[in-house]
């Protein structure tokens, strides 16, 4: 018996736009057929990502030409004749072994798209099927907020390859339209509109509900900066008042690096948030990738702590594949966490077209201040004890500086199993310019459910009550603890005196 063929239609872009049809029937296909052009990237493939299964057969199907000229005795027609005609001698092959096969086609498989060319030779002679999908007409204007057409008003979608006059007449007889195929026929697209009389209420749509999404007014667009992937819509003139939607939260073949925040997602910044949501591939510490909830559409790469250059490389590299790659750190992300590791790496020459962005977060330093009240209130610096990655000795001379030059200290990653000696060292340290009654704070798991706070001096500071959960702050000689009901609050006032020692009311 024969495969069955499947055109399935992937919608606009977002792959969560894809229906729960299509994404089983590419789940359980034998074979996943997709074009793409010379350079290799396919969007379509892209779309579908998230609903592949291992062992599956792919069937890349590469156009012979776009836009270029050709030899071929027949010319572009006859070129792109006999591609089809291989495509799909190629794809009755597996029918014929009785592999099913599914053609994946942006938006729908019989509106302007590739896959019809399939169906044309394939769909006679084996069990075929068209799935249809949501069109980059619906999606844009979805994205603008605009009815494409209401009550008795015609909707017209025209080929922006149409002379400019041929549009003309169109755009002037109708209500509604989509011009389809921008790209280097937006000059004329636009004359047309100017020509009409309506180049006032048209809008431009780029790559519609992706992360590169990309919305304006069509006379404000640059015609060398439209790709094919856009259209140009005019919507329903019944109601014509229009918000531009804010753009999308993550680029496709970026990668932004983002905090995560201290503990659970009430410490998580709504940006941040959107970020993530919007990502085909989460990267990070296998426990903070683990906070997050699993989804359909997206990947998730979790990994040991101590390979951060390795995990930025692997991020870059899903980028340059067009992947919208997310990288989460816990906290800041530029805190003795990935945005160094990802920006380090992303200044090789090959990374230089990755676009990448850093997303602040919630910092442990800021969390643990705030459960006892401002002891970073005035100046102070953040160090790391690790010496994983610098030596002791560095440590011990920026404590050292750190504590003559009377800064409040956050020190992070105090101790570990296998560095149990420094917190007594770096106590030692302090104490040589600290008073011994220096207000310390230890915050354990800050908006964890171990999170325990403890108050003390920097004298009594237990070096065996510290452990890598920790983090601890180490006032300067102007902060304070006051001793509450509800437990002690400690400040340091944001006005330093011109004598350390001198009592003069702080404020400011």
């Amino acid at each position: 018996m024969s495969g069955r063929l499947w055109g399935v239609g992937l919608g606009p872009g977002d792959p969560e736009l894809v229906t729960v049809k299509a994404a089983r029937l590419i789940g359980a296909a034998d074979v996943i057929a997709f074009h793409s052009a010379r350079h290799g990237r396919s969007i379509a493939r892209s779309v579908a990502a998230p609903y592949l299964t291992p062992g599956q057969v792919e069937e890349h199907l590469v156009y012979p030409l776009t836009t270029e000229t050709t030899d071929h005795p027949g010319g572009y027609q006859g070129a792109m004749d006999d591609f089809y005609a291989d495509c799909a001698a190629r794809l009755a092959a597996h029918l014929d072994a009785g592999r099913d096969v599914v053609v994946l086609a942006e938006g729908d498989p019989l509106f302007y798209g590739s896959y019809m060319h399939m169906h044309k030779r394939l769909a006679d002679r084996y069990p075929c099927e068209v799935v249809p999908g949501v069109t980059s007409v619906s999606a844009a204007a979805a994205v603008l907020g605009r009815p494409l057409c209401e009550r008795d008003e015609i909707l017209t979608v025209l080929p922006g390859t149409l002379p400019p006059d041929v549009l003309a007449d169109r755009l002037r007889s109708t209500d509604a339209a989509a011009v389809m195929k921008l790209g280097r026929t937006f000059g004329n697209v636009r004359e047309a509109f100017e020509l009409a009389g309506r180049a006032d209420e048209a809008w431009y749509v780029e790559r519609a509900t992706t992360d590169a999404q990309r919305t304006a007014p069509l006379a404000d667009v640059d015609p060398d900066e439209v790709p094919y992937f856009s259209l140009a819509l005019l919507p329903s003139p019944i109601n014509n008042t229009f918000t531009p939607p804010a753009p999308r939260s993550v680029a496709e073949g970026s990668v932004t690096v983002v905090g995560l925040g201290p503990a659970g997602p009430e410490w998580m910044t709504p940006e941040v948030r959107a970020a993530i949501a919007g990502a085909d591939d989460v990267i990070g510490y296998t426990t903070y990738v683990d906070r997050l909830p699993d989804r359909a559409r997206q990947r998730k790469h979790g990994s040991d702590n101590r390979v951060e250059s390795e995990r930025a490389a692997f991020a870059l590299d899903l980028a340059r594949k067009g992947s919208a790659v997310v990288v989460v750190s816990s906290g800041d992300p530029g805190v003795f966490a990935m945005a160094s590791a990802v920006t380090e790496v992303a200044s090789a020459p090959e990374y230089a077209e990755v676009t990448v962005r850093v997303l602040p977060g919630m910092t442990a330093a800021q969390a643990v201040a705030s459960r006892v009240g401002a002891p970073l209130g005035h100046d102070y610096c953040v160090l790391s004890l690790s010496d994983r990655l610098k030596p002791w000795d560095v440590i011990a001379q920026r404590l050292t500086a750190a504590a003559a030059a009377d800064l409040a200290i956050a020190i992070y990653n105090p101790a570990s199993k296998s560095r149990t000696w420094q917190v007594a060292a770096t106590r030692d340290l302090l104490l040589e310019h600290r008073a011994p009654e220096t207000p310390v704070v230890v915050g354990r798991d800050v908006g964890g459910p171990a999170e325990a706070i403890t108050v003390t001096t920097l004298a009594e500071l237990d070096p065996a009550t510290v452990d890598m959960r920790c983090l601890l702050l180490v006032g300067s000689s102007q902060t304070r603890t006051v001793p509450r009901p509800a437990g002690p609050l400690v400040f340091t006032p944001r006005r330093y005196p011109a004598t350390v020692g001198d009592t003069s009311p702080g404020a400011g």
